[in-house]
């Protein structure tokens, strides 16, 4: 049974996308399509800030791209000496919060020790951390379409035909990617069962119009899978 991932690719260290090998596990061929790009943003705002954690309690990184961010600061500044010396270390002393274990995954390989990532979604995580401490937040990038979205889901379609299922991994991947899904699916897209990462995307679902069969309980391969398992079972939801 196919099932569409609108995501982009994401090797781990076997070499293989997480979720196309744990929906593998159950019978499902999934495909993903990406359907957004980034740029950065407040880069030397952002660099000026990581110089001085004496002004913080600490770090909360919501998504793998405020990850990168960080990165590309201490690239382009020369950092990554100072960072190795001192600035670790002194963030290190303070909480750094991440969203998910994907986030946790890069923020651990940089050097930080993390927590949080268990909570299951952006919503706990924040009353976990408002309970702690006061916030001061900087956009460090934005979502902007993928300029693949028609092309690839229009070869998809071709190809494969209509899938079983359809995850949504953001609510701006739901707006970029929508019209082309209708568009493609025509009277079929009542058989589709739309799944959504989290709780924020289910909702965005929601307010579309779209009837949600599964919404993930935690932003993981694993429990994707075996919800999108359970919805493709006969008279099955979750």
């Amino acid at each position: 049974m196919k099932v569409l991932l609108l995501k982009d690719a994401k090797e781990d260290d076997c070499g293989q996308d997480p979720y196309i090998r744990e929906l593998a596990l159950y019978g499902l061929e999934a495909t993903l399509i990406p359907v957004l790009s980034f740029e950065f943003l407040s880069l030397p705002s952002f660099s000026e800030k990581l110089s001085h954690p004496e002004c913080y309690g600490g770090l909360i990184f919501t998504s793998p791209r405020a990850v990168e961010a960080m990165e590309l600061c201490l690239k382009k500044d020369n950092k990554t000496e100072v960072w190795e010396k001192s600035l670790k270390e002194t963030w290190n002393a303070k909480s750094v919060y991440v969203v998910g274990n994907a986030t946790a995954s890069l923020v651990s390989k940089i050097g930080l020790d993390v927590e949080g990532e268990n909570c299951g979604n952006a919503e706990k995580l924040a009353e976990y951390i408002c309970s702690r401490i006061q916030m001061e937040s900087i956009t460090v990038y934005q979502t902007i379409p993928h300029p693949g979205i028609q092309v690839n889901l229009d070869s998809y379609y071709s190809k494969q035909g209509v899938p079983a299922s359809i995850t949504f991994f953001s609510p701006s991947g739901l707006t970029y990617s929508l019209k082309h899904i209708q568009e493609l699916s025509g009277d079929s897209i009542d058989q589709i069962k739309f799944a959504a990462i989290g709780p924020t995307t289910a909702h965005a679902l929601t307010a579309k119009g779209l009837p949600v069969s599964c919404t993930a309980e935690s932003p993981t391969p694993q429990a994707l899978a075996a919800g999108i398992r359970k919805a493709l079972q006969p008279q099955g939801c979750c």
